[in-house]
């Protein structure tokens, strides 16, 4: 199969991507290995992760009709109650840690929706689920890439395009196609920053989590016990400051030991939550920390619970990276057998504010992430392969504590803004959380740059940031960011014959290049604001 632009992986940025580039007038292929398109937003079943300002500024305009088109969702098909249907910024979980957390299906529909003119008219094709397997270069250029059906091997497909986007959430692309990329942490002497360690470190790599929805009903919905649940009930990390499976676990902020709450189903009033994380960390009760759906914003009799999102601190596996080593399907399943023992924990032992232990009233809600067992379709990976970019953002481009009141650095070749504390979760190295205050900041066009491949480009996690800085720049609104302006590239370069490295090195390629992203809807700088 051919196509002008090739997009392989469809989480956020490769759906992005996808959409900047037949907007364009191009011919795509699109290929996902899971069921859902979304990625993060949906098969990995994690809700936003925003900006304090994200109902402002700071995201592409094709973002925020993301955004919006989940917020008109909700209003033209779910039985929300008058008060709730008029909130402008309806948030229908109501949950402290973002302004917009729904049920992962609603941003299916949405995404669909979003693609279903260009599927129609042919300009887009989706293989799903295809995951990739080999890549055939001609020197610098990626010439083919072969994607095999998830669930039969021999179903293969050959695909070929000018431009070839590794939008997959690991950086798939990078070693089949020969494309020199980093793992884990850099050193010191070479990136300069305050909080990488003396000497690299390629395996140390951030936690993934296998996430779960959950609400509380009458019954006991209590699973069957998890083969090694006794080894994680007893596991208890040296910084952890209590077992992995407890309401005790560091504050990623200060990294002092603290005991969180957990209360099902408060009764609560969604329009009183203000998710801005300058003000609140928003995990105090775990239970409306990633809440979905608030049973309050819907008319009596709707929603029988609550239904909460556990992305929680004692589902961080960090036992053994999954990128680059032989067992790392055996590390995915451990992952989620971790999931399934937090679960089993909170059923039978978890303790209760009552005196007692255990919920079994809560019930795993695999409807909700669209999975046969129960948890989500996808780990949630915060951490890819990165390219060796033509320029490497760093920990003093955008630390707080390193750029002050001068904020972030602004590149000259910027095609996007992002904003997050670099939130680095523990690692597979035996770390602990590493959180630190940043500035709003810029997406350099270098950073989607190899160094010397000429038509493959990163369109999601595997851009070149570092360890420290892929904290910040793994979010949702920025992975979007940067799938959209790597789609806009391979069209822009496509229509001028000119290479993205020639685009970002000729001062007059880079201005029109950011004139075409600006058109599109892409804020290249930010106001005048301060960061947390």
């Amino acid at each position: 199969m051919r196509a002008d632009v090739l997009v392989v992986g469809g989480g956020l940025g490769g759906v992005a991507a996808a959409l900047a580039a037949a907007r364009a007038g191009r011919s795509v292929i699109l290929t996902e290995e899971f069921d859902w398109l979304g990625g993060q937003l949906t098969s990995q079943a994690v809700p936003p992760d925003e900006h304090s300002w994200i109902e402002q500024f700071g995201a592409t305009a094709s973002y925020r009709a993301l955004r919006t088109g989940v917020r008109d969702y909700y209003r033209r098909h779910y039985p929300l109650t008058e008060r709730s249907r008029a909130w402008g910024d309806l948030n229908p979980g109501a949950g402290w840690v973002s302004r917009l957390c729904h049920e992962p299906r609603v941003a299916v529909a949405v995404i669909e929706s979003m693609l279903a003119p260009y599927r129609g008219s042919g300009r887009l094709t989706v293989l799903q689920p295809y995951r990739p397997v080999a890549a055939e270069t001609d020197g610098d250029r990626v010439v083919g890439v072969t994607v095999a059906h998830r669930d039969r091997d021999d179903d293969r497909i050959d695909l070929v395009a000018p431009y070839v986007l590794d939008a997959t959430e690991t950086g798939e692309l990078l070693p089949l196609s020969g494309t020199e990329y980093v793992t884990g942490f850099e050193a010191q002497t070479e990136t300069g920053e305050p909080s990488a360690p003396a000497q690299a470190q390629p395996m140390n790599m951030q936690a993934v989590s296998v996430c779960f929805a959950l609400d509380h009903v009458d019954g006991d919905h209590t699973i069957d016990r998890p083969a090694g649940y006794d080894f994680w009930r007893d596991y208890k990390p040296d910084f952890w400051g209590d077992r992995l499976l407890s309401w005790r676990s560091p504050n990623p902020r200060t990294l002092e030991i603290l005991e969180r709450s957990f209360t099902p189903n408060p009764d609560d009033d969604p329009l009183l939550v203000n998710a801005d994380q300058r003000l609140n960390a928003g995990d105090g009760n775990l239970w409306t920390f990633r809440r979905i759906a608030a049973r309050r914003n819907f008319t009596e009799g709707t929603y029988a619970s609550d239904i909460t999102l556990v992305n929680w601190p004692m589902i961080d596996y960090f036992e053994g990276p999954v990128i680059d080593v032989p067992n790392a399907s055996w590390h995915l399943s451990k992952a989620r057998e971790l999931s399934f023992s937090v679960l089993y924990w909170l059923q039978t032992e978890a303790p209760r504010p009552d005196g007692g232990t255990g919920f079994p009233g809560l019930r795993l809600r695999g409807d909700i992430t669209g999975s046969r067992d129960g948890l989500a379709q996808a780990p949630y990976i915060r951490e890819s392969r990165r390219i060796r970019a033509e320029y490497t953002v760093v920990e003093q481009d955008l630390s707080l504590a390193v750029r002050g009141e001068h904020g972030a650095v602004n590149y000259p070749d910027s095609v996007g803004v992002g904003m997050y504390r670099i939130d680095l979760h523990p690692s597979t190295g035996g770390d602990n959380y590493i959180d630190v205050g940043s500035c709003p900041f810029e997406i350099p066009l270098g950073a989607l740059i190899p160094q010397r491949m000429e038509n493959l480009l990163p369109a999601g996690k595997n851009i070149g940031t570092t360890h420290v800085t892929n904290g910040s720049y793994r979010l949702h609104p920025v992975e979007w960011n940067v799938g959209e302006v790597a789609g806009l590239l391979a069209d822009f370069c496509l229509a001028r014959g000119e290479s993205p490295r020639a685009v970002r090195n000729t001062p007059r390629l880079l201005a029109d290049f950011q004139d075409r992203v600006t058109a599109a809807g892409v804020e290249l700088r930010w106001p005048q604001i301060a960061g947390y």
